[in-house]
Parts: structure tokens; sequence; C-alpha cells
């Protein structure tokens, strides 16, 4: 990857103190929430709201904003104060206007998806590597605190050796018209996923199974079993279908087991100290080589002390701090493009019906 450096692009300099310029390009389902961690960050001044319905924009900003509301993205790009933009329309623009700030000059924060395609994404990962300007994908999850701690016992080794990884993502959840369950929901589990593994742990292929039982036309229930580098295993179920919403995630380690409760706010994270041990021959008699090499450890449950904070406060601090370093953000186009590559190998999965399919990033 090229170092993420700021160029003479019109961006602010790298750890200018003055807060950041920003507008936010979308005033529908995410995009009022942008526009209120926006304001309330010191790191940035909100400038613009762009949408193409400007009544919409000037309701999100209420009657006394000094936020300007406009449908005219030209406008908004040709700001000199404007030093970054972000992304809250539909995944199928996100290239054109990604794009078009990233040739303005901006620094950008995208909504998950990155983009529509792996193509596309790719489109933007190298024009902002090109121009030294920082891409960011906005995966939400990622900046909880329940997943930063999980983040931290994992790489740490706390957990030892990652086994396998099993989440749960399912609910009687809106039907899409234009993308299946797995498109919908999966990448919530599968930003995480790669925001939890270790650097030397990837996935390297998927097999994915649907199933449409109400005839909506695409997958309302999906499994996506994901082949790891280590020889390990991580699989999703998605469902629209569910009369009762679950969201748990489980990470099996050889020393210790994690369970992620995100519906349970009391104790979102517990920590098992139970697991299998398996013994060399050479540890044990001749008497009992011909016995089972497997023994069960039986440890105690600890809940670790994790602190609330809203994930889009962290996720913005670090757009600001991405931006302010010239570092990559912790999730980053790349991260985006991971992603994609994933559910675009799903989707051929699911067209012949289960078979296995290697990913590009697993290479």
């Amino acid at each position: 990857m090229k170092p993420n450096t700021v160029k003479d692009t019109g961006a602010k300099a790298v750890g200018r103190a003055e807060p950041l310029g920003v507008a936010v390009v979308g005033a529908g389902y995410w995009g009022p929430n942008l526009v209120r961690n926006f304001q309330s960050s010191p790191q940035f001044r909100l400038r613009w709201l762009c949408d193409l319905n400007v009544d919409r924009a000037r309701q999100v900003l209420g009657a006394y904003s000094t936020v300007q509301a406009t449908s005219d993205y030209a406008a908004v790009l040709a700001d000199p104060e404007v030093d970054a933009v972000a992304v809250a329309t539909p995944a199928g623009t996100h290239l054109d206007v990604a794009l078009a700030a990233l040739r303005a000059g901006k620094h950008v924060l995208v909504e998950k998806p990155l983009a529509a395609t792996y193509e596309d994404g790719l489109r933007l990962v190298n024009e902002a590597e090109e121009r030294g300007l920082t891409l960011m994908c906005d995966h939400t999850y990622c900046y909880t605190p329940a997943v930063g701690r999980i983040r931290e016992m994992v790489r740490s080794g706390e957990l030892g050796e990652i086994h396998f990884v099993d989440s749960v993502r399912i609910n009687l959840g809106l039907v899409q018209k234009d993308i299946d369950v797995l498109w919908d929901l999966a990448p919530h589990d599968l930003s995480v996923l790669d925001f939890i593994l270790p650097d030397h742990v990837r996935p390297v292929a998927v097999a994915a199974h649907g199933a449409d039982p109400i005839g909506a036309g695409q997958s309302c229930v999906a499994y996506l079993t994901l082949q790891l580098s280590t020889g390990a295993i991580a699989h999703v179920h998605v469902n629209w279908l569910s009369p009762t919403k679950v969201r748990t995630t489980m990470v099996g380690g050889s020393k210790r087991t994690l369970v992620w409760d995100d519906l349970n706010p009391s104790q979102r994270v517990a920590v098992f100290d139970r697991g299998v041990e398996l013994s060399t021959p050479q540890e044990i008699g001749a008497d009992e080589r011909r016995d089972m090499l497997v023994s069960y450890r039986t440890g105690d449950m600890v809940a670790p002390a994790i602190g609330e904070k809203e994930a889009l406060r962290s996720m913005v601090e670090e757009f600001a701090a991405a931006i302010g370093s010239g570092r990559p953000a912790l999730t980053d186009g790349r991260a985006g493009l991971k992603v994609l590559d994933i559910l675009e190998a799903a989707s051929r999965s699911l067209e012949f019906k289960g078979a296995v399919v290697g990913l590009r990033t697993g290479r």
C-alpha cells in the first residue's frame, strides 16, 4: 500500500489544529446520524448537507442551523473550506459521489458497503492512494467499545490461537427489493471479523447457502462459511425471517472462548476458560495411548467491564485522527474491499449451490 500522506490537493495539511470542514452527502436514513456526530465533534466543522431533496436536508438540520443545505454537489466540492466528504447515499452511487470528492482533493468517508462492486471499490482505493487522501469505510460496529475490547483480546493472544468464529445476525427484518440478506446484513459481521483477526489470519475462500422460502426473489436466509488461512473456520448466519432478534458472535480460541451478545447491555462480552485440550503421545503413558487424547477444561467465566460510548462518535474521531496523522484509518478503503470481495464470492457460491469460491484478498 502506498503511504497515505497528504499531497498538495487542497486539503488541510497533516497536523493542522483547526477543525476540518466537512460535508455530508445524503440526508436519508444514515445521513442524520453523521450530521449529529460531526456537529458535536470539536475536530470537525459541518459546513454542508447535500441531498437531492433540499427540503429533507433542511428538516434534518433544523430551522436555526447555520449549516448550508443544498442539492448542488458541485458547489459543495468547489468550497475550499470543505476538507472532507461523508457519503451516505445508496451503494450504487458510492463510486460516482466518492470519486468526485477524491478528485476534488477531499478526504472521504463512505457508508458501508464501500461500493456496489469490488472493481468500483478498487477504483476508489487506487484514487485515494494516488492522491494521498484518506479513504475510510464506516464499519460502525468496529467502533463499539465491545468490539474494540474483543480486538484487543484476540490480537494480544489472550484467547490463544483462533479455532473458530461463529456469528448470528437474525431478526424479523425488512425484506429488501434490490439486495439479498447476505448483502444487507453480513457486511456487519464480515467487517467485525476483519477488524478483530490478527494480521496473519485472513479469509481465503467462502461457501454460501441461501433460501427464499417466501418467494421474495432473493435469499432471505443465508449461511456463509469462510476458510481461514490458518485452517480455522468462520461462520455467519443471517436471516430476515426469524421471529426473534439475535446478535451474537462467538470467538473460540485454544486458551479461552469469547461470546459477544450485542443485545445484552449488562453483559455484552463474556470470556469462558472452558475448552478442549489435546495431549501428545509423548505426554501420556504407553497403556493410555489407545485412549482418547482429548481432555476437557472447565474453568471460570469472566465478564470484562466495558464502557459505553456511541460507536459513531469513535468513528468520527478515527476519521479525524487518520486525516491528521496521514495514516490509514482502522477501517480504511482496503478493509472495505475485503468485505466486498467476500460478498461477491458468496454471491457466486450461491449461484453454484454452495461451491467453494476463492477470495482475491486471500491470495
